[in-house]
């Protein structure tokens, strides 16, 4: 083998290491911008797909599925509206706990498909779109439905998980709901019911320990 040969080679050896150091750097970069935008979401999916790569693949598909969406912001009349409704559907947790929480549901589910979310799809094909703007409220989804599913029909014993399932739904409606409104206020009095003896109360009068996202705000 003459020196040209060797040379040609050397620097083709250069050029292909030098072509997967790029590869393997802009995966790196892509990668890292995958976790901080979804956060605790990128933790699940490669638990679920059993590797990073595996969860990089299916994050960039909901990218692309969400990229495709027509999504909106609400105008001010329609989240006073839902608001109204969210009041109701509250008021009626202490008299009606599983049928509040059904309604809350079928409520979010309004917000959503106003807001452009396609509210057909099964729910973890939702949860998956709606991760892609609130990576930290959309496990809220899925724990408030299980904990719905797994209340339904269990009587008096199943208040408490019925609490909890309507905070749950609460946190995302309240995040839907506010999602570009500028600040107008609409939606900060939504209050979150505690039964004690029987009796609702809003949490917000006394200590609250919970995270800033499930306690309302005040103008």
């Amino acid at each position: 083998m003459d020196d040209t040969t060797i040379w040609i080679l050397v620097i083709a050896a250069l050029a292909v290491a030098a072509l997967v150091a790029v590869t393997l750097a802009r995966r790196a970069a892509h990668r890292r911008r995958l976790r901080e935008r979804f956060g605790p979401e990128y933790d699940r999916a490669a638990e679920r797909r059993g590797s990073r790569r595996g969860a990089d693949a299916e994050l960039d598909e909901r990218l692309d599925r969400h990229d495709r969406l027509d999504l909106r912001p609400l105008g001010p009349e329609s989240r006073e509206a839902y608001a109204a409704r969210w009041d109701e559907v509250q008021s009626r947790f202490v008299d009606a706990p599983e049928v509040a929480v059904r309604h809350a549901q079928v409520l979010l589910d309004a917000v959503m498909a106003e807001r452009g979310y396609p509210i057909g799809d099964e729910l973890t094909a939702r949860v998956d779109l709606v991760s892609v703007d609130h990576p930290e409220l959309a496990d809220h989804y899925r724990v408030a439905h299980r904990l719905h599913v797994e209340s339904v029909g269990a009587g008096d014993g199943a208040t408490e998980a019925q609490r909890q399932a309507l905070l749950h739904y609460r946190a995302l409606f309240a995040e839907l709901l506010d999602a570009g409104r500028g600040g107008d206020g609409v939606g900060d009095e939504l209050v979150d019911p505690v039964v004690e003896d029987g009796v609702a109360e809003d949490r917000t009068a006394v200590g609250d320990d919970r995270p800033r996202h499930m306690i309302p705000r005040r103008p």
